[in-house]
């Protein structure tokens, strides 16, 4: 059974950091490009970085371009988000995922797999 399972999210005050993991279990994501996304209460589903499989390349979110940063562990099947500077407008639920195959995308719907997200409440 495949699994991503996200950690790390909590309360913390605005301009404080936080570094988000999400392991992978059930198969072998070394091949895949993987996403984090967040969505907000009443707002859809948005997306804020993605590496692909060699974590050579990335991608970001204007909002958090400059703040978070992530990366990739394949020996272990993990992906972090680090997010520094953290505002009350990054108030979410954020969500791990990967998709089949190594490019990253920024829609959500190239998406494959998806984990059940991890509570990021920053208090200004």
């Amino acid at each position: 059974q495949v699994q991503l399972i996200e950690s790390g999210g909590g309360l913390v005050q605005a301009g404080d950091s936080l570094r988000l993991s999400c392991a992978a279990s059930g198969r072998t994501f070394s091949n895949d490009a993987m996403g984090w996304f967040r969505q907000a209460p009443g707002k859809d589903r948005e997306f804020v970085a993605a590496i692909n499989w060699s974590g050579r390349s990335t991608e970001y979110a204007d909002s958090v371009k400059g703040r978070f940063t992530i990366s990739r562990d394949n020996g272990k099947n993990t992906v972090y988000l680090q997010m520094n500077s953290l505002k009350p407008e990054d108030k979410a639920v954020y969500y791990c995922a990967a998709r089949s195959g190594g490019s990253l995308h920024v829609t959500s719907r190239q998406y494959d797999y998806w984990g059940q997200g991890t509570q990021v409440t920053v208090s200004s």
